[in-house]
Order: structure tokens, then C-alpha cells, then sequence
């Protein structure tokens, strides 16, 4: 039986960055090689916390100082220079040229584009994400390989999630009611972002951290601890 939280549902938006592609299993080797060459005894998957957490604060300035959108690109690289910095490493040019070639890489989370498929043949399916636009279409059509109905940057908002006005202008762009639109992410502010937006929001726990301490009305219609489990809903 269809879970209540599909009924009257046109569009799923999906985050695309730990929620569709593993970030951390794609990257933490690109950081061990680069800790490596530095003789640093620093733990690869601790500096990708650290870096995923700056990475996240440049975000959040970004956004609230306006002073022009800079683009996720340009933040994931101050984010590892920053990092690599307060831990004492002075990276090189070629250094950071080197890491950020690794982004390139990115894979998606093995169950991805079985869910994907299975989920397009219920649903208008839109990844709505901070990327830059041409670095989106290159994972979507290299990397996923999945035909999105629609691939939506956050660029057209001139801000990152979980301002509001990137999920208005993804309802905009779909011509739907924020209600008739499910945001799906691993991401918890991402979720509550749409959620007081209007869409209704799948958090896909896949890191097992708590949600955000938030009002009810905002809090995820749905959790689940990947796609797979995901797509069980439907049935």
C-alpha cells in the first residue's frame, strides 16, 4: 500500500551531494594521498569531517553576507584550503588543483539508480542542488547516469539551500504547488528547508544523525536509512 506521504505527489527534488553521491567514500582517498605526501599522521575521514563542516560554514556566509553568489566549487576549495591550514598543512597550487580534480570522480551510493528508475515510473524526478551548473550536468550524465527530468542549480536562486527561495524557484520552474513536490535528502537542513517551504520531505538518514532540533510542522514526513528502503514505501 502507497505511504499517505506519496498521495497527490508529482515531484520528488533530490539533493545530489551526500545524498545521491557518496561524498566521503569518494574523497576521503583523494585526502589520504594528499596527507601522505605531507607525512601527516591526521586521520583521512577525520580532515573530511572537518572539511565537510567548513565547507558548509563558507556556504552559510555566502549566503548571508550577499555578496554575490560564489558557486559550491569555490567553497568545497576554500574549505580544504582552511582545513589543511588549521591542521598545520601549507598546501601547494597543484595540491589543491589535485583535490579538486577528484570531485570530478564522484560515485553514486550502489542502490541510487535501481531506487532512481523504479521511483521515475511514479514520479517526476528533479535533482535540486547546490552545484554549479556545468559541474551538475557532468555528474549527472558521467557519474549517475540517470535522466533527471529536470537538473535545477541553485545558481538560478543565487543562493545556497536551505535559503527558501531555492525551493520557491524549483516549484516555480516545475509549475507545481510546494505541496505537490517531496524534497529527499540525507541532508537534515535541506529537508527542513523545503519543509518550511511548503514540499514535503523524505530524510534519508544514512549517517545515523539526529534531525535538526526543529518545530514539528517542519520535521521529515518520512525517514529512512537509504534509498532502497526508500522505494519499499511505494508498496
Amino acid at each position: 500500500m502507497l505511504n499517505p506521504v506519496f498521495q497527490n505527489c508529482k515531484a520528488l527534488t533530490f539533493d545530489l551531494f551526500g545524498t545521491v553521491l557518496d561524498l566521503g567514500g569518494s574523497l576521503t582517498p583523494h585526502l589520504k594521498i594528499f596527507l601522505d605526501s605531507h607525512r601527516s599522521d591526521i586521520n583521512p575521514e577525520t580532515m573530511w569531517q572537518q572539511l565537510r563542516y567548513r565547507q558548509r560554514i563558507e556556504q552559510y556566509q555566502d549566503t548571508l553576507l550577499e555578496l554575490g553568489h560564489s558557486g559550491y566549487l569555490e567553497t568545497v576549495q576554500k574549505a580544504f584550503v582552511y582545513v589543511a591550514r588549521a591542521n598545520k598543512l601549507d598546501p601547494k597550487s597543484e595540491e589543491i588543483s589535485r583535490f579538486m580534480e577528484g570531485w570530478q570522480l564522484l560515485s553514486p551510493f550502489s542502490e541510487c539508480l535501481a531506487a532512481l528508475h523504479r521511483l521515475s515510473e511514479h514520479f517526476k524526478l528533479v535533482a535540486l542542488s547546490n552545484g554549479n551548473p556545468l559541474f551538475l550536468d557532468h555528474l549527472v550524465e558521467n557519474r549517475i547516469q540517470f535522466d533527471f527530468d529536470d537538473v535545477i542549480s541553485v545558481e538560478q536562486a543565487g543562493f545556497f539551500k536551505p535559503k527558501s527561495g531555492v525551493y520557491r524557484r524549483a516549484a516555480r520552474n516545475l509549475e507545481l504547488e510546494p505541496g505537490e513536490i517531496i524534497m529527499v535528502s540525507a541532508n537534515s537542513f535541506d529537508v527542513m528547508g523545503g519543509r518550511s517551504c511548503g514540499f514535503r520531505g523524505v530524510y534519508v538518514n544514512r549517517y545515523d544523525l539526529p534531525f535538526e532540533a526543529t518545530h514539528e510542522i517542519y520535521e521529515p514526513d518520512l525517514t529512512v536509512r537509504d534509498f532502497t528502503e526508500l522505494t519499499f514505501e511505494l508498496t
